[in-house]
């Protein structure tokens, strides 16, 4: 396992079950590969989040699918809360940053597992007729699943405090 640098706020850390609720109760976030002649690339992409990994389907080619293709390393990166505060200059923040690799879903009954999480997800209670369409596309849509190396929260110092003085 890759060792990660720790956090320079550690006041700031979120526990890893707060983080997993960021990952859970939020509905997007970007995710960042080592794109084209050594330029990151950071595409936003809705998600669903289970047993430890973050699923996501695709168009099965582009840049995107070149560059995990050519390197599984990636993040991503959730913002729960972005609350900005003008009369105290800074902004009230919870986030998520996981680490780890993506890889393609090859068999159809994980790819069709991660369709029906995806579409419960973001059509609860779909119906069967949605699920007879998603069987249908399984050869013309890529899921990528993302397996967690490293997960990480981190919220304002402000936010902090306050946690501390309603204690």
């Amino acid at each position: 396992m890759t060792n990660f640098r720790p956090m320079r706020r550690i006041r700031q850390l979120l526990d890893n079950e707060e983080a997993k609720e960021i990952l859970a109760s939020c509905t997007h976030g970007v995710l960042a590969v080592s794109g084209d002649n050594g330029y990151p690339y950071a595409v936003p992409m809705s998600y669903a989040f289970a047993d430890g990994s973050l699923y996501f389907h695709s168009a099965t080619e582009g840049h995107k699918v070149d560059a995990l293709r050519s390197n599984a390393k990636a993040s991503f990166s959730v913002v729960e809360r972005d609350e900005i505060r003008p009369a105290e200059y800074t902004t009230y923040f919870r986030s998520a940053i996981a680490f780890g690799r993506v890889s393609i879903i090859e068999g159809d009954d994980e790819k069709m597992a991660a369709l029906q999480l995806l579409g419960e997800r973001y059509r609860p209670g779909h119906s069967a007729d949605a699920h007879d369409e998603a069987a249908k596309s399984l050869n013309h849509v890529l899921i990528l699943r993302f397996d967690i190396e490293h997960l990480t929260g981190k919220q304002a110092i402000e936010l902090v405090n306050k946690t501390q003085r309603d204690k």
